[in-house]
């Protein structure tokens, strides 16, 4: 795609119209007296936001996971309960 350059009247004009095809991806320069003066870019959208459960049924946890952490577990809560008066 190439880059569009329009004066800054015609931009006055056509704002919406330039905003709309910016959004899809065209560029287009304004220039004042023929001199470019600004880029106009689309805003790059927002990284995706992290899905609860979005790797459900693609792992295998163990049915005794508890069991295996169980110690780790204990002590966590151990030394929580110590730390209060």
């Amino acid at each position: 795609m190439s880059t569009v350059t329009v004066n800054i009247q015609e931009a006055k004009t056509h704002l919406s119209r330039l905003v709309e095809q910016a959004a899809k991806g065209q560029e287009f320069v304004i220039a004042k007296a023929g001199r470019p003066m600004v880029r106009v870019v689309p805003i790059e959208a927002p990284p995706a936001t992290r899905q609860l459960g979005f790797l459900a049924g693609r792992g295998v946890v163990q049915a005794d996971l508890k069991k295996d952490f169980a110690a780790d577990i204990e002590a966590m809560f151990d030394s929580r309960s110590a730390d209060k008066p």
